[in-house]
């Protein structure tokens, strides 16, 4: 089966305070975009919103979802931009508390699986950062299910916009297959310990996903991107060392070295991408 609301919690509820001692200021856990290579962590985050933004052909009066929206950072930048009404679901309740808790005007959302959502009201634009990855389990892909599943996905999402809406989108890659034990080893354990039920597609998988809903109008990989955001996670979980070994315990911190080593490596040896999406609804 896909990610569950158990998986999820343990995927994102650790604890909000701890997210923030590695993450950036916002708290974007998904790829910046380093344009030049010379951006801080901070500044590479906000061109990953904004090329989003701008794929999804967001403007002020414009109505805007964000299909899992994390801690709300993007949620944070369409608002700073003059968006005057977005909407955001996720399935993390910490993640929705910290929501909340920014008091973001506008801004309107919900805790709930993306399958039981009914809008309202039609959406003008959609954005969806890396969330696609919890769609699909590995035993699902094995049996063949993957592009089934993706295609049930932006299927329904076409039935939330007005004809001719632009969908913003990002999503984690899996490329090649790691070669030794060891680094196999990690992979497992990421995907059992740190994000149980999820599976990165592959973007062959998403192109065939999108047809006949969706039209991919642009497209753009940024592997070495997300390359420099999981090494500045790391060095600043390092950084943190201590203060986390206190609170949370040797073991946590043990498992989110190894993971974000592990996600390093994973870029830098092409088992991994990012790839980003403009697609545009195809009227029915």
């Amino acid at each position: 089966m896909t990610s569950t609301q158990r998986d999820i919690e343990v995927s994102y509820d650790v604890s909000n305070e701890f997210f923030r001692l590695w993450l950036d200021d916002r708290m974007h856990y998904t790829s910046a975009s380093f344009l030049t290579g010379q951006e801080s962590l901070e500044e590479a985050q906000i061109n990953k919103c904004r090329i989003l933004a701008d794929y999804a052909q967001v403007t002020p009066d414009k109505l805007v979802l964000d299909i899992g929206c994390g801690w709300g950072a993007n949620l944070e930048y369409l608002v700073s931009q003059g968006v005057k009404r977005v909407h955001g679901i996720t399935l993390s309740t910490e993640q929705h508390q910290e929501i909340v808790a920014r008091k973001l005007s506008g801004v309107w959302t919900k805790v709930i699986d993306y399958k039981d959502y009914e809008p309202t009201e039609k959406y003008d634009a959609l954005i969806s950062i890396e969330m696609i990855d919890h769609l699909c389990s590995p035993a699902q892909a094995r049996e063949g299910k993957a592009v089934d599943l993706y295609r049930t996905y932006f299927q329904k999402l076409h039935g939330w916009v007005k004809p001719g809406a632009c969908f913003g989108f990002q999503a984690i890659l899996r490329n090649r297959v790691p070669r030794t034990r060891k680094d196999l080893e990690d992979l497992a354990f990421t995907a059992d310990v740190i994000f149980p039920g999820g599976l990165n597609p592959r973007l062959e998988e998403l192109v065939a996903a999108v047809n006949p809903y969706w039209e991919v109008l642009q497209l753009r990989t940024q592997r070495e991107s997300y390359g420099k955001t999981t090494g500045e996670w790391l060095r600043r979980l390092r950084e943190h060392a201590e203060p986390i070994r206190q609170k949370w315990g040797e073991e946590l911190y043990r498992d989110y070295e190894r993971y974000l080593d592990t996600c390093v490596r994973g870029f830098k040896n092409h088992w991994s991408s990012d790839v980003q999406m403009q697609l545009r609804q195809i009227p029915e």
